[in-house]
Order: C-alpha cells, then sequence, then structure tokens
C-alpha cells in the first residue's frame, strides 16, 4: 500500500436470533455507512433468527455460523457442545480472517459467543453491545475479553460498560411525530382529534393485553377513545363496530410502519423489550409497560428507568385484564395533561444518538480516524 493510501475499514458485526438484537446491529450498520462511506461490511447470524431475512434485505452480507446453544443441563447436548462451538468458532474465524476485519462487534445470542472467541483468536479488538438492563451469557463472555463494552441501560452490570442507549432504526430516530401525524391518521383509518391508544404486545402479540382490550373495547370506544391494536401474528381478536361517526377500533396482526403507530399515540400499553422501551422514549411516547412475566425478570428493569423519570408506569401481567382497563386505562389516555407531562419526561429521558456513540466507540477500537 502506497503511502497515504489507507485500506477501507472492515467491520463484522455479531448478531441475530430476535428482532431486539437484530434491529440494533442493522441500525449501527446503518450509522457506520453514514459515518464512513466506504467501509466494508460482514455480518455474522443463524439461518433460524430474523437475520437470514432481515440483513440481506439491507444490503449486507450474511454468513451464517451454525447455532451454538449452550446446555443448560446434563444430557446428549453437553456431550456434543464442545464440537458443536468448535465447528462454530471455525466458521466465524473464516470470516473475519477473510473480511481481515479491524474489528468485530456483537449484540449478543447465539452467534456472538463463537464470533467474540474467533476475534481473540484472530487478535481483532472487540466491542459489545448489550442491549437488556440483565445482561445474556454470550456478552457477559465477551465482557472478559476487552474494555469496550457499551450497554442501553445504565443499570446493565458489565465490566468496562459506558452507557450510550440502544442504536434506534433511522425512520425511529429521525422521527418528527407531528410531521407524520396526518399521513398515521390516514394510513390506519383513525380520527384527528381523539384520544389515540396503541396496544401491541411485539411481533408474536401477548394474549393476555389482547383479550384485556377486546373485552373492554366498548368501554374506551364509549369514552372517544380510538384505538390502534396491533395483535401479533395468529393472534386476531374480535371486536364489535362503533356506532357510525363514534371512535374506531382497528385491530390488525401487525404493522411494518411503527413509525406511523408511534406517530399518532398519545398513549401505549406494551411489553417492556429494550427495543420498544427505548423507541417509545426516544420518540416521546408515554407508556404503560406490562413486562413479560417469564424469563430473567430483565423486562422490568428495562422499563425502571423510564418509569422513574414520569415517562411511563409499570402494571404486572396478572393484574392486565378488562377491568383493569376500565379503570386504569381509561381515565389516563383521557388525561391530555398528565399525558402531555408523560411525553415530556419520556423524550428526556430517551436516546437518539446511540447509534453515533456506538460508532464512535467503534472506530475508536479499530484506530480508524474518521
Amino acid at each position: 500500500m502506497s503511502a497515504g493510501t489507507r485500506r477501507p475499514l472492515s467491520v463484522v458485526l455479531a448478531g441475530g436470533g430476535s428482532a431486539g438484537h437484530v434491529n440494533p446491529l442493522l441500525a449501527t450498520a446503518d450509522a457506520l455507512r453514514r459515518h464512513v462511506p466506504d467501509v466494508t461490511i460482514g455480518v455474522l447470524g443463524t439461518a433460524e433468527g430474523l437475520e437470514a431475512r432481515l440483513v440481506p434485505a439491507r444490503g449486507y452480507e450474511l454468513t451464517v455460523v451454525p447455532k451454538v446453544p449452550f446446555p443448560r443441563r446434563p444430557g446428549p447436548g453437553l456431550v456434543r457442545f464442545p464440537g458443536s462451538l468448535r465447528r462454530a468458532v471455525g466458521t466465524a474465524l473464516a470470516a473475519v480472517r477473510g473480511a481481515d476485519a479491524d474489528v468485530v462487534v456483537g449484540f449478543g445470542g447465539y452467534v456472538s459467543t463463537p464470533a467474540y472467541l474467533a476475534a481473540r483468536r484472530a487478535g481483532v479488538p472487540i466491542v459489545i453491545h448489550e442491549q437488556n438492563a440483565r445482561p445474556g451469557l454470550a456478552n457477559r463472555l465477551g465482557a472478559r475479553f476487552t474494555r469496550r463494552v457499551a450497554t442501553t441501560f445504565e443499570s446493565t452490570r458489565l465490566p468496562h460498560a459506558t452507557t450510550v442507549g440502544l442504536p434506534l432504526r433511522e425512520e425511529i430516530r429521525g422521527l418528527d411525530r407531528d410531521a407524520l401525524r396526518a399521513e398515521a391518521l390516514a394510513e390506519f383509518g383513525l380520527d384527528e382529534g381523539r384520544p389515540t391508544l396503541l396496544v401491541f404486545g411485539g411481533s408474536l402479540g401477548a394474549q393476555r393485553i389482547n383479550q384485556a382490550f377486546a373485552g373492554a373495547a366498548g368501554d374506551l370506544l364509549a369514552a372517544g377513545v380510538q384505538v390502534l391494536h396491533l395483535t401479533g401474528a395468529g393472534k386476531d381478536v374480535e371486536v364489535a363496530a362503533g356506532e357510525p361517526g363514534s371512535a374506531r377500533y382497528v385491530a390488525l396482526p401487525y404493522t411494518d410502519r411503527m413509525d406511523l403507530a408511534y406517530a399518532l399515540a398519545d398513549l401505549a400499553v406494551c411489553r417492556s423489550g429494550a427495543g420498544t422501551v427505548c423507541e417509545l422514549a426516544a420518540v416521546g411516547v408515554p407508556a404503560v409497560y406490562v413486562p413479560l412475566p417469564v424469563g430473567n425478570g430483565e423486562q422490568r428493569l428495562n422499563a425502571a428507568g423510564v418509569v422513574a423519570a414520569g415517562g411511563g408506569t409499570l402494571v404486572e401481567d396478572a393484574r392486565v385484564d378488562a377491568d383493569w382497563v376500565r379503570a386504569e386505562v381509561v381515565p389516563l389516555v383521557t388525561d391530555r395533561d398528565r399525558l402531555a407531562r408523560m411525553a415530556y419526561a419520556a423524550a428526556g429521558h430517551g436516546q437518539r444518538d446511540a447509534a453515533d456513540r456506538l460508532v464512535a466507540l467503534i472506530l475508536e477500537a479499530a484506530g480508524h480516524q474518521g
């Protein structure tokens, strides 16, 4: 290479499985392209996760690494684990060396453990981003190999952690709710001037939330509240139509325009996955969070910060039924002054620049001078 000529930056990103891992990975990839237009980006993922579809669709090359779940009890899986992990690390190592990577960035999930082990073997710097308040196994391992650890939440306990927030999709990062509101109302067939409630439980829906709001639909409509309810694939709900000219209850299995859903929402009722919490806070939508009652309790922790700041409230899953909707949600969604205070608090707590902050950490690790 001649003097004054530098090789383009090469970055390998690793993560996948759920949207919670894939979306921040893609947001970071897009931010890298904004900051370093000639960057070369490769992605390590599994064949089973959402990344198998979303990563190529966004224009990034995906290398499939075998999925190697860590066995949590004795059995055949434990016997096969060392060989399976060795093969996965070998695949990741070939990709890292083939890309001549300057840095490997992991977002957790099954593929991140082989990626961290491969990067360590290749002598490539590692950057970690942990999305949840309670870190997963892969990132707890990876944090032993690097001092460059980024977290979404200040409460996350990992060595050398720096809080940057959650990298957001561009359509959310740059969302102007007022500018999109008319388009959003038209998209979902709702009216200007009515209190608007957004109900959703993630891509798979949440049956308890669905049943509670379907059961209280008549009370919401009678109070003049219009509802956009994203039920989840295969979880349709039946709601009686209101009187002509009255508020509407629109139930859809999903939407690929969450930016428009956020633009029209005066209040959301939803689970508290990291992506949901961070997106709602960043765009200033107050929410009632219903943490998933299974798992290791990370959803409760994810919502703790914005709730403490006044940008949301939290309710136990077991309390969510039609009577709760009538007693708690209807008075809240029709209280414009309280919603305005909550929206202001949510926006003050949210972060829209997390992807840029993570990119700065990546460039520093790679020794890249912008």
